[in-house]
């Protein structure tokens, strides 16, 4: 099973619905391998190159840990003072650089825009890892699979989007992919400060995908609850940090007695009661382990 036609994971937007579905189906033989403690090769003698400008932990990490499950191995760096960044080196030349080192490259970088000039200057594929509050399409992808995987279907889901909608990355890919799949709704659940791009608006409204936006913490005939860090760092602003910090919190009230599942793409600071994590309904620690196999297929798959 490959991606026909396509070279480099830029957006989710360049992904069709039944290349989604492809990467899930292998997604799920990657868990199964997983769950069986075999070892592969399918990447022996490959190199993957983490680019990370920016912090990470699960990305990162989910990302060395899919490529050496797959039997290759990984180089690249976490921080860029210890980089020629720091000489002044721009992302393009680095891009030509280290596409003639390995085999594929995952990148982060703060800027909006900067995976997609890095796949236009590598000889290698180029998966984008969060370009700022642009687009992270594998964590999109593993997000799908977590719903498909925990409450079984996409379509005909209601999904409820709680805090940060402005700036984050997650949010804007996954409304983009659900509004690929048939009957979803979407509830926006924000203060006013943090609402949801016009522009992801106005593509749901294109897509004629039912939604719409409250302060209020509604979760009524919800099957998802997805809720979201206040980014500080996305912040121009900090004044504009400090009057929405801590406004939104789920608590163990808002979810105990409903059939639903919680997502976050953590990291989390507290928004979410730590109470839930107890509770069936929590599967942000699951989402993050679904990561691994769902990079796994994407190694797989972009390099066969």
């Amino acid at each position: 099973m490959i991606l026909v036609g396509l070279k480099h994971l830029i957006s989710i937007r360049d992904i069709r619905k039944e290349e989604i579905l492809n990467i899930l189906d292998e997604s799920k033989e990657m868990e199964n391998i997983l769950n069986s403690k075999k070892s592969l090769k399918i990447m022996e003698g490959k190199i993957l190159a983490t680019l990370f400008y920016e912090p990470s932990t699960r990305t990162r990490l989910s990302f060395e840990t899919a490529m050496k499950r797959l039997g290759g191995s990984v180089i690249g760096f976490t921080d860029i003072r210890n980089t020629s960044v720091m000489k002044g080196e721009s992302l393009i030349d680095t891009i030509r650089v280290v596409s003639d080192y390995v085999d594929i490259i995952t990148i982060r970088h703060p800027c909006e825009g900067a995976a997609r000039l890095a796949s236009e200057y590598s000889t290698v594929p180029v998966i984008n890892a969060g370009d700022g509050s642009n687009q992270h399409p594998t964590q999109t992808l593993l997000d799908l699979y977590t719903i498909k995987r925990e409450v079984g279907k996409i379509d005909g889901i209601t999904v409820a989007f709680l805090g940060d909608l402005k700036y984050g990355r997650t949010v804007h890919s996954l409304c983009y992919a659900l509004s690929l799949f048939e009957d979803v709704e979407i509830k926006f659940i924000s203060p006013e400060e943090l609402r949801i791009p016009k522009e992801i608006v106005a593509d749901l409204l294109e897509k004629d995908v039912k939604f719409y936006e409250t302060e209020t913490i509604d979760l009524e005939d919800v099957d998802v609850v997805y809720v979201t860090r206040i980014q500080k760092e996305r912040f121009p602003d900090l004044n504009e940090y400090q009057r929405v910090k801590g406004k939104y919190k789920l608590t163990l009230e808002h979810v105990k007695d409903k059939d639903l599942i919680v997502m976050h793409p953590l990291p989390r600071v507290d928004e979410i009661d730590p109470r839930i994590d107890n509770l069936p309904q929590a599967k942000y620690f699951q989402q993050s382990f679904y990561g691994v196999p769902v990079r796994m297929a994407i190694l797989k798959m972009l390099l066969e």
